[in-house]
């Protein structure tokens, strides 16, 4: 049975399930009715960061045109570029074991593609999730819902996985930025 989460909350991934090392990393949203003429094209974008919270080469940068980092235990399975049907619209797979020992945080964020020039933003998106899978078993073990808080952003923190004590945790952030994509970059020291 899956843990669902709120904004904030932190629970075990790999304590509580002993053994687990591959996941699957799920993540899916809706749009409102919108008559703007152009499409919606959200993006799923992870930072594989050092204990200083940076990325410490353009290789633990995944999004769709770098799909996987230096030594593929982090592959981003693809853009969907429309978002329509059911279930997840982006999937990243994760080998826990084999995650390079300088990553110590993986943040996932969602950003809308061209979202200034489109004049969109996260009030036009709704029922955006995350959620973690074994990949064996397809089980799902956590799910966040971010609901509705935002209006103006155009990029989310959605959550993170993080090492401590040697286990992997899951951060339930839920986090707007106003500068879409290029604010994230900045903040994840990315050039």
């Amino acid at each position: 049975m899956a843990i669902n989460l709120t904004k904030g909350q932190k629970v075990d991934l790999t304590k509580t399930n002993p053994g687990l090392s591959k996941i699957t990393v799920g993540l899916g949203w809706d749009t409102n009715k919108y008559d703007g003429g152009k499409d919606f094209d959200l993006d799923v974008s992870l930072f594989l960061t050092n204990a200083a919270g940076k990325v410490e080469t353009e290789r633990n940068f995944i999004f769709f045109n770098n799909r996987q980092n230096e030594n593929g235990s982090v592959v981003h399975t693809g853009d969907n570029r429309t978002g329509e049907g059911e279930g997840d619209d982006e999937q990243i797979n994760i080998d826990l074991a084999n995650v390079p020992a300088n990553v110590e945080k993986i943040a996932f964020t969602i950003t809308i593609y061209e979202a200034n020039e489109r004049n969109q933003n996260f009030g036009q998106v709704s029922r955006a999730y995350v959620r973690i899978m074994n990949e064996g078993s397809n089980a799902e073990l956590i799910r966040f819902d971010l609901g509705e808080d935002f209006s103006v952003e155009t990029g989310v923190v959605v959550g993170e996985l993080y090492r401590h004590s040697g286990e992997w945790k899951f951060s339930a952030i839920g986090s707007g930025y106003k500068d879409g994509l290029a604010g994230l970059t900045r903040d994840y020291g990315v050039q």
